[in-house]
């Protein structure tokens, strides 16, 4: 069985041995909209879509790498929702490590993309962050690694 450190900073037996994060699902107004924003402006990759006729919704499936390895993101258009979903004080952010912030902001701005925070780097700190926001309000930290 593997281990877990607590916040605490104790190690203790982990509950479940080897689990990993698989994916995490927003939902999306516009889903051809929403892959194109994932897809062409931040490169992932569309792994795959579903649509299920009995529950009027459909599932893409988008991400860096195949998701028996990596984790992704579950975009879920539900074929009835005419309003947009709130989206809460709950979730923060997305984030996405890449090499050239300021080149993928720039190309980002010209496509539309919403950045609410410009690249630059932390207060107090040398990361370089910016914030962008996608078609539907969801914030995606982008953090610059070499």
């Amino acid at each position: 069985m593997t281990t877990a450190t607590t916040a605490a900073g104790t190690t203790g037996q982990a509950i479940v041995a080897a689990a990993r994060l698989l994916h995490t699902m927003i939902r999306v107004r516009d889903l051809d909209k929403s892959i194109d924003f994932y897809t062409r402006l931040l490169g992932m990759k569309l792994l795959r879509k579903t649509d299920n006729e009995g529950g009027r919704y459909s599932l893409a499936f988008v991400g860096y790498g195949a998701e028996s390895e990596q984790a992704v993101i579950e975009l879920t258009y539900n074929w009835d929702q005419a309003e947009p979903y709130a989206l809460g004080t709950g979730f923060g952010h997305l984030a996405i490590g890449l090499p050239d912030i300021y080149a993928a902001c720039e190309r980002l701005a010209a496509e539309g993309v919403k950045i609410p925070r410009a690249p630059g780097p932390l207060k107090f700190g040398t990361t370089v962050i910016a914030f962008i926001e996608d078609p539907d309000g969801y914030r995606i930290e982008l953090i610059e690694r070499s």
